[in-house]
């Protein structure tokens, strides 16, 4: 119950993750309740009243991305490929020299665009091979875990690397132009989590990705916003994140994806996200098998589309909501403005 307080500390937040294995220990106990205690009693009734509830509660964020629930965004039945894009993210753990398991990977699913965050120097020399095949790029080599480079196919207009709310966290901005000749507009993010080593409140984080939300929710042109966002799916952050953009999730319906951690299955959840307009219909989406990072990479084929199924779907904020974002980037002294919007710098 603490995440609904709203308290940015590090040890409140990180309580939004793990709401899987709350749901399941939550089954379990409840399992053991009702085998091994007296159902006669009024107090046996009590604590099973008191585990359903609980159990409840939990499932009510997690279940969305389950195949119970319904599809946020709509399967593509559009067969030009002019207007599709394939996109992986993928966090490639910066102390991680198995480069040859993850450029195998990306020859084997052929993305148009890569992202790789937490690539430094060494990562970059070795991703250097793949320019033959992706010659346009954003370069950003850096030794703090938060490194990010892109890889695509097609032309990307008006780069801009940006430090948006801490001086050492980049993100990435570009329009890219798809075969069919429509532009897109995409941000690529990594904002550093909430943790005792480094941010001890997610304020940051949160900040980053209100502004974000606030500037892509103006513009009328089809937008992809994808990185590791260090929040899980199903947290009151980022269902924020996606009121105030009116983004979509194509998770929704389909399923958790999670991307981490790779080592450990009993400790999983999304952190790894893609978020789009409206625009866009889904091909396909899947978690890639591992290459030695403890992240697995998210792979997912949009197709944009003219078809308005999607129009009433996703989130909207209420004025607490709008209340509760402003106060984010107040706290940080950010706003909307400093993000680019390179659609409005494009040359037609």
């Amino acid at each position: 119950m603490l995440p609904l307080s709203r308290h940015e500390a590090w040890w409140i937040r990180g309580l939004d993750f793990p709401r899987l294995q709350l749901f399941l220990a939550l089954l379990f106990t409840l399992t053991l309740e009702l085998l091994l205690l007296d159902l006669s009693s009024k107090q046996t009734w009590g604590l099973v009243a008191v585990a359903m509830a609980c159990l409840v509660y939990q499932a009510w964020w997690i279940v969305p991305y389950t195949r119970v629930f319904p599809r946020e965004v709509k399967a593509a039945n559009n067969s030009d490929s002019r207007g599709r894009i394939k996109i992986i993210t993928a966090n490639v753990l910066m102390t991680n020299r198995d480069a040859k398991a993850f450029i195998a990977l990306v020859r084997e699913f052929q993305p148009d665009i890569l992202v790789t965050l937490e690539s430094d120097l060494w990562w970059q020399s070795q991703l250097d091979i793949l320019e033959t095949d992706y010659p346009y790029t954003i370069k950003c080599p850096l030794d703090n875990l938060y490194g990010m480079h892109v890889y695509s196919r097609f032309p990307m207009m008006n780069n801009q690397i940006e430090y948006l709310v801490e001086t050492d966290k980049p993100s990435m901005h570009a329009l890219v132009l798809l075969p069919s000749g429509h532009k897109v507009r995409v941000h690529f993010l990594h904002p550093a989590p909430p943790s005792p080593t480094e941010n001890v409140e997610s304020s940051e984080r949160d900040a980053e990705l209100v502004i974000i939300a606030k500037s892509v929710a103006e513009t009328n042109v089809p937008v992809i916003v994808t990185g590791d966002l260090n929040d899980v799916a199903w947290s009151e952050t980022t269902r924020l994140f996606r009121k105030i953009s009116g983004l979509l999730d194509p998770r929704v319906g389909r399923g958790m994806f999670n991307t981490f951690h790779a080592d450990y299955w009993f400790l999983r959840w999304p952190l790894d996200h893609l978020f789009h307009s409206k625009h866009f219909t889904l091909q396909s989406i899947k978690r890639l098998r591992s290459f030695g990072s403890d992240h697995y990479a998210l792979f997912t084929e949009l197709v944009l589309t003219a078809d308005t199924n999607n129009e009433h779907n996703g989130l909207d904020p209420n004025a607490d909501d709008l209340a509760w974002a402003k106060r984010k980037t107040e706290d940080q002294n950010v706003d909307k403005s400093a993000v680019p919007q390179p659609e409005k710098h494009s040359v037609a």
